[in-house]
């Protein structure tokens, strides 16, 4: 840990990498990249993203311009403390959930975070005591499919429950966004405006970051305090300036072929930072068939850290670990703004827009397109059944004759190239089907590839744009499953359970139309059809 607290720190470890990295730092330097970037230049990106990065900067001074909302935060506390009203659950998606579940768990005070659409995990997060809870629901469009859904569904309860709904909904959201209107006539208890002009990923420390932490009791004032500390250094024009030498880092190792950076904790006091991270780098840099993937693994013994290969870079979260080619180090504010700048700064060198996202929406599109298909059978029968597992794949990818998980895994992994990776996406219950992240480790000590794991849909809203448009040399596995009871959405034509099985099968249809090898495994009973996966994989040869 760095040794004040808004203090950040990167420290090249891997010295082949410190010396590639250098000149793209002096050249950064010499174009007053760190200065222009803070002054909001929207010109760093050349003239094809200017038009976005003009209304997409306003985050490189949200330590100072969201000093307001303290004040407004700690009130509205005050009021629901009051109240009775102690237990907060946030509906959100992405940079709307993601920065606030790091801030919370940090801080070890409890926040309920539904970035879901699992029946099971929703319909737990209503067993709680609602006389004691209020929800934010927060959409930077005001339109995400999720969190409306999870709003029509806790506004019934409240009202199911003889508590006034409007009294227990706190709203952030966009300026003029249809969540906002719809607030106001429903005449729900707050709304919070964010800064239209910081993209969703970028705002931790907006009104998406702070209120729902805040309301959950996080000390979110020391957290902008660290931000603006570390503001100080991440502005300089400098060699010294860590923001510059991480993204020139990250650069560096991309230009020779390692495109993926494994983050791993190694101590930092952070929890959670490389979900966080995880979103911010894939999602601004995988576009146009280039890109950084982060791999969060487990730790630093974990699989795809010890043993990094040419194809990645090893990062530790906090002090500098064997194995590792970059350490960066500092308190949560510091940290979560080192790696926008870096981010930022890589998109430059990388030769991309960091502030877009033009492949995020075509698997909400064909999502939406198997919703309104909802009442008709439009899903292709299985290739088999192995037990509790149905197997569905894309063309071409099985061969004849197979029949078991472990044959369609085998089948899977041998279609990945060399230097490819593993997307593992678990359209799950977060909680209940917690051990299904084993499945990461295991495939990827399998494998020998680097291997990511996301929840759906919670990862659309952040590895789904790399997968799409970064390198496309991953394979993916997509798991599905039986829910025990679905949830209705109030005022829609579908459940939880429909809404998620669309979600799984719009993004995989986008994959597979990217021709890249999908196998999806359904799982007509979770538990045992877990265990059938992990059985099967221990019968897969490396």
């Amino acid at each position: 840990m760095a040794e004040h607290p808004g203090d950040v720190a990167v420290t090249l470890i891997d010295q082949r990498l410190a010396e590639e990295a250098a000149p793209l730092v002096a050249g950064l330097v010499a174009d007053q990249v760190a200065s222009k970037l803070t002054a909001q230049d929207p010109t760093l990106w050349g003239a094809e993203a200017e038009s976005e990065s003009a209304v997409r900067l306003a985050w490189t001074t949200l330590h100072e311009t969201s000093r307001p909302l303290l004040a407004e935060i700690d009130a509205l506390r005050a009021e629901l403390r009051a109240e009775g009203v102690d237990r907060i659950v946030l509906a959100g998606m992405g940079g709307s959930s993601l920065a606030p579940e790091v801030i919370t768990a940090t801080a070890g005070v409890p926040l309920v975070v539904l970035d879901t659409t699992d029946p099971g995990q929703v319909a737990d997060a209503l067993a709680g005591d609602l006389e004691n809870t209020a929800i934010v629901v927060s959409s930077k469009s005001g339109s995400t499919v999720e969190t409306d859904s999870h709003r029509r569904i806790f506004e019934k309860a409240f009202a199911d429950a003889g508590i006034d709904a409007p009294s227990r909904i706190v709203v952030v959201t966009d300026p003029g966004s249809p969540l906002e209107r719809t607030a106001v006539e429903a005449g729900y208890r707050r709304v919070f405006q964010a800064d239209p002009n910081v993209g969703g990923r970028y705002s931790a420390l907006t009104a998406f970051g702070l209120v729902p932490a805040g309301l959950a009791g996080a000390d979110v004032a020391a957290l902008l305090d660290e931000a603006a500390a570390a503001a100080e250094v991440l502005r300089a024009d400098s060699a010294d300036n860590p923001g510059l030498v991480l993204a020139a880092a990250l650069a560096a190792a991309h230009a020779r072929g390692a495109e993926k950076v494994v983050l791993a904790d190694t101590g930092s006091g952070v929890k959670g930072f490389g979900d966080w991270a995880e979103q911010l780098v894939a999602e601004s840099t995988g576009k146009n068939g280039t890109g950084l993937l982060p791999v969060v693994v487990e730790g630093p013994r974990a699989p795809g850290f010890a043993d990094v290969g040419s194809d990645a870079t090893a990062v530790a979260i906090g002090p500098a670990e064997a194995g590792a080619g970059i350490a960066t180090a500092g308190s949560l504010g510091g940290l979560m703004l080192l790696w926008e700048h870096a981010t930022a700064v890589a998109g430059r060198l990388l030769g991309i827009n960091p502030f877009d996202q033009p492949d995020v929406e075509a698997a909400k599109k064909a999502a939406r397109a198997l919703l309104d298909q909802s009442g008709d059978d439009t899903e292709a029968a299985p290739a088999f059944t192995d037990g509790p597992v149905r197997v569905h794949a894309s063309e071409g990818l099985l061969s004849e004759g197979t029949t078991t998980v472990a044959g369609a895994l085998h089948a899977l992994l041998a279609a990945a190239p060399a230097h490819g990776y593993v997307a593992v996406q678990v359209y799950l219950d977060r909680l209940d089907d917690a051990s299904a992240v084993v499945l990461r480790t295991e495939i990827a000590r399998t494998s020998g590839l680097q291997t990511t794991f996301g929840w759906g849909p919670r990862f659309l809203h952040s590895t789904g744009q790399y997968h799409k448009g970064g390198h496309q040399n991953g394979v993916f596995l997509q798991v599905t499953g039986d829910a025990e009871a679905d949830l209705a959405v109030p005022g829609r034509p579908y459940t939880l359970g429909v809404l998620q099985h669309a979600q799984a099968l719009g993004d995989g249809q986008v994959l597979i139309d990217h021709d890249r090898p999908v196998l999806r495994l359904h799982f007509t009973d979770r538990a045992a059809g877990l265990a059938r996966l992990v059985e099967a994989l221990a019968e897969v040869s490396p």
